[in-house]
């Protein structure tokens, strides 16, 4: 069974349709990008995946005993991020606050904080303010953070933008541990298609208003669309 699917999902704001007629599944371990114009509906399919927004048409199954709050989201960066006032420990440990009601974090809380800032090699930091970091490791953080939500899927809006090439390799390099790893369902937007290609088991497509492709990336390459993205992209801005 698929762990999400999606059914003829129509998304978009006050009534007003911004894409329509979305249909795909995600199984266990895939590594799903989706690419896209600006505008084209990514960011608000990954909202109205993790709840924040309702779809207008259609309907999101996920599998038995796999719930929203279950699912780690690392969103795009934003300047209030970058300078927010809190210790690495502190924003991390707060990812678990989806997982449960409770007025303070227990032991095991403290432990897989821990355990995930060394997996991703940020526990010497977690004394220190998140906005004295690089952006390279406040990323790093925030992903975390998504993994103190989650042991199944993360949703990755643009979390390379803004980074400089090393930081940028270094992590998709620790997207992809957690991928192979840990099996860790990664479904993530990307404007960056040689990297989606290089790491991606599956592309979804979304064009103006509606769905180009999803499928596996191999076939996604053969496709009329994914050879003129991947031409269009190549050329530069």
């Amino acid at each position: 069974m698929a762990l999400l699917t999606c059914e003829n999902l129509t998304l978009g704001y006050d009534g007003k349709s911004v894409v329509s007629k979305l249909s795909f599944s995600v199984k266990e371990g895939d590594y799903l990008c989706i690419v896209g114009e600006n505008g084209s509906g990514k960011s608000t399919l990954i909202k109205t995946l993790i709840g924040l927004i309702q779809p207008l048409e259609g309907k999101i199954i996920t599998q038995d005993g796999f719930g929203k709050n279950e699912i780690g989201y690392l969103p795009q960066r934003t300047d209030v991020q970058k300078d927010f006032p809190a210790s690495v420990r502190e924003i991390v440990l707060s990812g678990c606050l989806g997982r449960a009601i409770r007025p303070f974090y227990t032991k095991e809380d403290k432990a897989l904080a821990a355990g995930n800032m060394e997996r991703l090699g940020i526990l010497s930091l977690e004394h220190k303010s998140f906005k004295e970091l690089s952006g390279g490791q406040q990323q790093r953080v925030l992903l975390a953070r998504a993994l103190c939500a989650t042991k199944k899927l993360l949703l990755l809006d643009e979390p390379v933008a803004g980074l400089d090439p090393k930081a940028v390799s270094q992590f998709y390099s620790l997207i992809e541990m957690l991928n192979i790893e840990d099996k860790i369902t990664v479904i993530m937007i990307s404007h960056d298609i040689s990297s989606c290609l290089g790491f991606a088991s599956h592309i979804f497509h979304i064009g103006s208003a509606k769905p180009l492709f999803f499928g596996s990336k191999r076939d996604y390459i053969q496709s009329e669309v994914g050879k003129a993205y991947q031409s269009f992209a190549g050329g530069g801005d």
